[in-house]
């Protein structure tokens, strides 16, 4: 009880942190700034909206069918049609609370295809474990394909830090380092003598999850098509943010390297939170000042590119939610 408590508490002071940031995006904002937002608005392209839904339901088939093949070795053959109505009704569950949809996906899933839903969690962790590999190989690529551009800003930062507190640049690097080191050896030895602390063993496990999910790629059957699927999951993310660049004037010059910057940066803000609410706009916006692209401008693609993708997932979830019991009705009535 105190522990659903305590996760009830987490979800609604991560919501509130993301109206605040919706609030706190907008309150400043003098006229012509609000005229610049409303313009971007007013004169993009919504059009170029229509591939980036279909690339995004395709994004979620493809997740459906990677998940589909993470069974295949439980001996488990769900229908796709099930497999892809309750990821989107995941989907759904999670933009209003975090983590209740990989519950719910389980659930409904056990339910019509008359699966064991411990089993189900299980492919769960895997798939997410791969999910953050992807990311971390995502932000590698991201700062490797402009390096110069991330290393400018990088130390443009840095030397604005210094010149606030009066610290000469060298100085400060050589205290991020030390930083970055002494953390890594400090959590080196907390894993080592505190393997029972919650906190501690959280961390364990997530090394763990990384390790277990490479390993779980060995007993796949379809091992060249999981990767397929992965890949091509994140390049039509990634398509979604190129394509939403040519929908709005004044971010239509930018290219696959600007959209590999915002693509690694909203990923952190659907975990920061609940449905990317507020964070999402504004990691945006601050990513395309990288790129000199004005706030205003920066904050309506931000908004759209949250609004698409927001009620892409409203409205299939809502459709999915609607149509599953129909889907199965035949099954449930040979059952009953």
């Amino acid at each position: 009880m105190r522990k659903r408590g305590l996760s009830i508490l987490q979800y609604f002071i991560f919501l509130g942190g993301g109206f605040f940031l919706v609030w706190w995006q907008l309150k400043d904002m003098s006229n012509l700034e609000k005229q610049e937002f409303s313009s971007a608005f007013n004169h993009a392209n919504y059009w170029l909206i229509i591939p980036i839904v279909i690339m995004s339901l395709l994004s979620h088939l493809s997740r459906s069918i990677r998940w589909k093949l993470l069974l295949e070795p439980l001996g488990y053959k769900p229908k796709l049609k099930n497999v892809f109505s309750v990821v989107m009704i995941g989907y759904l569950a999670n933009s209003a609370i975090p983590r209740f949809g990989e519950i719910l996906k389980c659930t409904f899933l056990a339910r019509y295809e008359k699966l064991k839903v411990e089993k189900l969690v299980g492919t769960i962790i895997i798939e997410r474990t791969f999910d953050i590999i992807c990311f971390l190989i995502l932000i590698a690529i991201t700062i490797l394909i402009q390096i110069d551009l991330v290393g400018n800003y990088v130390k443009e930062k840095i030397i604005i830090m210094g010149n606030a507190a009066g610290i000469p640049i060298w100085i400060n690097l050589v205290i991020i380092i030390t930083i970055i080191t002494l953390l890594i050896i400090i959590i080196k030895i907390l894993l080592k003598k505190f393997p029972q602390n919650k906190i501690i063993n959280k961390i364990n496990q997530v090394f763990i999850g990384i390790i277990e999910g490479f390993k779980t790629i060995k007993i796949l059957k379809n091992k060249q098509l999981f990767l397929l699927h992965t890949f091509f999951i994140w390049s039509l993310y990634l398509l979604q943010v190129y394509i939403g660049f040519q929908a709005m004037e004044g971010i239509s010059q930018l290219g696959i390297k600007a959209a590999f910057s915002v693509l690694s940066l909203t990923s952190l803000a659907m975990i920061v939170t609940p449905g990317g609410i507020g964070s999402f706009p504004l990691f945006v916006m601050k990513t395309l000042l990288i790129y000199s692209i004005a706030n205003p401008l920066g904050k309506a693609f931000g908004w759209m590119m949250w609004g698409v993708s927001t009620g892409i997932i409203i409205i299939a979830g809502v459709v999915c939610l609607l149509i599953i019991p129909y889907l199965n009705r035949k099954k449930n009535e040979i059952s009953t």
